[in-house]
């Protein structure tokens, strides 16, 4: 293996595990492509045994398995699934580059703090979608991706029937029927998850274009009666509604839902809060043992009313899953796009052996949001 030398970049890869948090922000693949662009890595001892990596993975590839603070002190950059804690954020020395969702768009207050520690930050929600040369390096749509299989899986798991229409000596069993809210990235892959386990799927979103893809995959597009024809918004998302308009289609969404066994929304807002797509009156036309899915549960609330993170029963016995972490619960695969994506990223401000940024160049203009002196 050949030798970097000693004046590269360092890339530091904290341990992120905790009780919701499997993944890992740099998979051994994603060392070797950084060693290629001339930057040395580290990684915290045992931060890639939940998605399946061991130290010695880590070393046969040739990073550097080290303590937590050899690595905030030895690393000129660091990458993260998610953002750094305030604590953390007290102990990496100022000048350091750090790379993640920072979560820029609804917290001010922590970009100030980040700011304020002297940090050069990269915020990879603010990538510019509609630059093809930056696709690699979309966490965002990589793990939504993730989210919307999962979401799938996770709702056939929890009904207590099949998905599949089955025929046996005892009888028919008919296919579950499912509503999937937002046809993004995750919805689409709900939707093709769902068709592939057998079910009858339908979905909506609020954008135009939306329709032709629900119906390229299998589904069928759930009409409103309503004309949102002006839906799609900046970068590829859909605009928030006006308040008329959103009062319109929760009203419409809540009448047509109780006719489906299985509700999966995926309407998120990258950094703000979500809009509310089923109400609570929505919820119970539910039938008992119907099962909902809030991919977009979170402190911000979710897009069900009443919504929150983790599994609770309605009083008319619907379950409601608030599953923010669905990409975690396939560590494996979301850290192996993860990493892809955060290491395009790194090796983007890479520019002869050391770390640079040219605020006249879109992508680095709209990523960086902190430090931009410090990073000249």
């Amino acid at each position: 293996m050949d030798e970097l030398p000693q004046d590269a970049v360092v890339f530091g890869i904290l341990n992120e595990i905790t009780e919701h948090e499997s993944r890992v922000a740099l998979t051994p693949d994603g060392v070797v492509r950084l060693r290629k662009r001339g930057v040395r890595c580290m990684i915290e001892h045992g931060a890639g045994l939940a998605a399946q990596y061991t130290d010695d993975d880590y070393t046969h590839v040739g990073a550097q398995v080290a303590s937590a603070t050899e690595i905030i002190h030895g690393s000129q950059a660091l990458g993260f699934v998610g953002r750094p804690s305030d604590s953390l954020v007290g102990h990496i020395r100022k000048g350091t580059w750090i790379i993640g969702v920072l979560g820029s768009f609804a917290d001010e207050d922590y970009v100030q703090r980040l700011e304020t520690a002297g940090l050069v930050s990269l915020a990879i929600e603010r990538l510019p979608r509609t630059i093809s040369s930056a696709q690699s390096m979309d966490e965002m749509t990589s793990q939504n991706s993730v989210m919307g299989y999962k979401a799938a899986i996770v709702a056939a798991d929890a009904y207590g029937s099949f998905f599949p229409m089955m025929t046996t000596a005892a009888g028919t069993v008919r296919p579950a029927k499912v509503l999937i809210l937002g046809a993004g990235i995750a919805g689409l892959q709900a939707i093709g998850t769902a068709k592939r386990l057998g079910a009858i799927v339908t979905a909506y979103d609020v954008r135009p274009a939306a329709k032709g893809e629900v119906e390229s995959l299998g589904a069928k597009f759930l009409d409103l009666g309503l004309d949102f024809s002006k839906g799609q918004g900046e970068g590829g998302y859909a605009r928030q509604l006006t308040d008329e308009e959103r009062r319109a289609q929760q009203a419409a969404v809540d009448s047509k839902a109780k006719d489906f066994d299985i509700v999966i929304t995926t309407a998120k807002v990258p950094g703000r809060k979500p809009p509310v797509l089923l109400t609570e009156e929505g919820v119970s036309g539910l039938h008992r043992g119907a099962v909902i899915v809030d991919c977009a549960a979170s402190e911000l609330g979710g897009n069900v009313e009443g919504s929150a993170v983790g599994t609770h029963v309605s009083d008319k016995g619907v379950t409601i899953i608030g599953a923010p972490y669905l990409a975690s619960g396939v560590a494996n695969t979301a850290s192996n796009l993860v990493s892809r994506n955060v290491a395009d990223v790194l090796a983007h401000f890479v520019r002869d052996g050391a770390l640079a940024m040219d605020l006249h160049d879109e992508l680095d203009n709209a990523l960086v949001i902190t430090g931009r002196e410090e990073g000249k």
